[in-house]
């Protein structure tokens, strides 16, 4: 495409708003045959290849065995975790530290700011810099393993584990494995019900009857390390485990960490014994072929019967099959691009992925409920990789649930704005269930997180426009928009309005004391006050003036030699191998957000063309290759977005699970999952007054893409 004169940069505006195709009605997909033919089968020993089944607020994570057997061997693998949106501990604060020795102020329009920060050293500072940091940390509640011994005794290894069979079945939700110990074969199948915090599974086995199979269940204490498996077995005289029998088919175990509790309760179905072999230990042995349990993790006692298997396992078929057939979904099957079978088996594995760890009543960690990363806290400039995607694919409800925890935060976003000097809230990054930021240097001047309840409260908005929604969220929307508005800065003129330090733009890497006016940020700040603007208009009240003069006040992203900057006051960007690394957040400028009018679309696919053509893509991460994608899309450019979706990187590798794998100590990264699925939403639905089929996708005869029940995006 020739990229001169004005007739060009008419029709690239024309197709970022458009498109030049003509909708077509999708054909119907056979649903069932489209995800059964992208379940993970695992016959091979592979502890990257670890399967978990959950409900969005529990996920269990499953070694070959189909338990959790060898938890130990996985750890450097993908963890066999156990965790929940409950389950938090925070260690005692022996040396009473305080949020205020974690503080340090920079300048801000002549006015000294605090901020919570680290602190270098070993000194008080650093200390309680640390303390808040890792504290609270996620849970990991418990481990139930296959305790299998040889018949000479001695416990089975993992290479002692023969001719493996496991299989996520998707539309189910069901986790089968086979196996044998010296010929002896082994059948286990695992289910995590959609309602409860539980657990249940069914062993089979003549090693059973022999007294070679049982199960185990095994409690670890807390640990505080910023990625980490979230387990500490070393120290069994730091909890407690407190066993009480309930009757003869049921037991429940209480546990104790400091100052934090919580209840495992477990039931069987055939004649068993539950025996506590040593501290924290408890073995549930039978003398007939099979042993069929439940197990529930609660944070409160519950007195009630558990589900059998079979009632656990009839809830999983019923909600798995209501998931799938209300679902968005994109059928490959008739594409002839050798790319597009990979494509389909990511987005298919990214829903079931996204369903079990992203769908809960809290926003998701990055590596969901499997393991800790930043301790098991969860990142608010994440949460839209997370989440956003949920109501394009035809399930706001999961959105919905998560956008209720921001009411309970308010009261902290709204002392962190007023203590900084601002009007609003300011919205943390990096929390726990109680909102409390932790310290950073980096986090703590972040500032692109603070729009994303404006754009997922829209969302819920567009799926479901009524006073209901608007009158739910429109606090959060009206004090954010008010902090928004505050934070810009007018010029001597009072009439251009910026972006200044201290802030760290997404991109990270630019100075917190000198960066202005980050392309992303400008756009969004623009799209979030006039969306907050909109809401007024819906509630009929009239227009806030002052946000009218920010959002309309908001200089044009810097561009030099056609292109656009990283930031504002950063001169030959494109010539410096040092700025083009970490997240290429110039290209979300259209991309993750609609067309402004201060873009323009002829500098936007220049700008595109470089950032594919030169970017350090080693320092990227799972979701740039997404967002890139939704850039090339919005810009017609169907191929980048298909060579940037799937570019061959280490950061943008697929498990045979589905998971993201960034780097050893980051083995899952569940915003590259999300973000996969909101581009190819993107890429099939396209967006509001776009009148393109599949956008994304190149028309030349090989993608014959065809979906269901995707949203249009913004």
């Amino acid at each position: 495409m020739c990229l001169c004169g004005s007739k060009t940069k008419l029709l690239l505006i024309a197709l970022v708003f458009a498109g030049c195709r003509s909708i077509q009605k999708p054909a119907k997909i056979d649903r069932l045959a489209l995800v059964n033919r992208n379940n993970v089968l695992v016959e091979q020993l592979d502890t990257l290849a670890s399967l978990s089944v959950g409900n969005g607020e529990f996920t269990f994570t499953t070694d070959i065995t189909g338990l959790q057997t060898f938890y130990k061997e996985y750890e450097n693998g993908v963890t066999l975790g156990t965790q929940s949106n409950w389950g938090w501990h925070t260690f005692p604060n022996t040396e009473n530290y305080t949020l205020a020795e974690c503080t340090k102020y920079f300048d801000y329009r002549g006015r000294k700011v605090p901020y919570l920060v680290q602190f270098p050293g070993n000194g008080r500072d650093a200390g309680a810099a640390s303390y808040f940091r890792e504290n609270p940390q996620r849970l990991q509640l418990g481990v139930i393993r296959l305790l299998l011994k040889k018949a000479d005794g001695t416990e089975v290894k993992l290479t002692d584990i023969q001719s493996p069979k496991q299989q996520l079945n998707l539309w189910e939700g069901r986790i089968s494995s086979e196996f044998s110990v010296e010929g002896q074969p082994v059948k286990v199948e695992v289910f995590c019900h959609q309602e409860k915090d539980m657990v249940s599974a069914k062993i089979s086995s003549p090693l059973i009857e022999k007294g070679q199979l049982k199960v185990e269940w095994i409690f670890p204490y807390a640990v505080a390390v910023n990625t980490h498996s979230g387990y500490d077995f070393t120290s069994p005289d730091e909890h407690q485990s407190q066993l009480e029998k309930v009757n003869e088919n049921s037991a429940k175990i209480l546990r104790t960490l400091d100052n934090d509790h919580y209840q495992v309760k477990l039931q069987w179905e055939e004649t068993a014994n539950l025996d506590e072999t040593e501290k924290h230990h408890f073995v549930l042995s039978s003398k007939s072929g099979t042993i069929s349990f439940s197990c529930l993790f609660s944070p409160e006692e519950n007195p009630e019967a558990l589900p059998t298997f079979a009632e656990t396992e009839t809830n999983n078929l019923e909600n798995w099959k209501n998931f799938w057939i209300t679902s968005g979904v994109v059928d490959f099957s008739a594409c002839t691009d050798p790319r597009a079978k990979e494509l389909e088996r990511r987005f298919v594995l990214s829903q079931y992925l996204t369903k079990i760890q992203s769908s809960g009543s809290l926003p998701p960690q990055e590596t969901g409920l499997v393991y800790n990363s930043w301790y098991g806290k969860f990142h608010l400039e994440m949460h839209w990789w997370h989440t956003a995607h949920f109501a394009n694919w035809n399930h706001p409800e999961y959105l919905e649930k998560q956008l209720d925890w921001y009411q309970t935060i308010y009261h902290k976003a709204l002392e962190t704005a007023k203590l900084q000097g601002f009007k609003g809230v300011r919205w943390p990054k990096m929390v726990g269930t109680e909102g409390q930021n932790s310290p950073s240097g980096v986090g703590s001047f972040l500032i692109w997180q603070q729009p994303h309840i404006i754009y997922m409260a829209e969302q819920l908005y567009r799926s479901n426009p009524s006073p209901e929604i608007l009158n739910k969220y429109k606090n959060l929307i009206f004090a954010t928009a008010d902090f928004m508005a505050d934070f810009a800065v007018p010029d001597s003129t009072g009439k251009v309005y910026h972006l200044v330090p201290p802030l760290i733009p997404a991109q990270e890497h630019w100075n917190r004391v000198t960066t202005m006016n980050p392309p992303f940020e400008l756009a969004y700040w623009h799209w979030g006050l006039s969306v907050a603007q909109e809401w007024r208009k819906r509630l009929n009240q009239t227009t806030d003036s002052h946000w009218d003069e920010v959002l309309n006040g908001l200089p044009a992203p810097v561009q030099e030699n056609g292109l656009y900057l990283g930031i504002a006051n950063a001169p030959d960007s494109y010539s410096n191998p040092a700025a083009m690394k970490d997240h290429p957040m110039v290209t979300g400028t259209l991309g993750i957000l609609p067309l402004w009018d201060k873009i323009d679309p002829e500098v936007m696919l220049n700008t595109l063309k470089v950032v594919m053509q030169k970017w350090d893509w080693p320092s990227t991460w799972g979701w740039d290759y997404p967002m890139v994608a939704m850039c090339a899309t919005r810009l017609n450019e169907p191929e980048i977005a298909i060579e940037a979706l799937l570019k061959d990187v280490q950061k943008n590798t697929y498990l045979k699970n589905g998971h993201n794998y960034q780097s050893e100590p980051l083995r899952i990264y569940l915003p590259g999952n999300g973000g996969l699925l909101k581009a190819v939403s993107l890429m099939c639905a396209g967006w509001e007054g776009c009148t393109t089929e599949n956008p994304g996708f190149p028309e030349d005869g090989k993608w014959a893409v065809k979906w269901e029940d995707l949203k249009k995006d913004f």
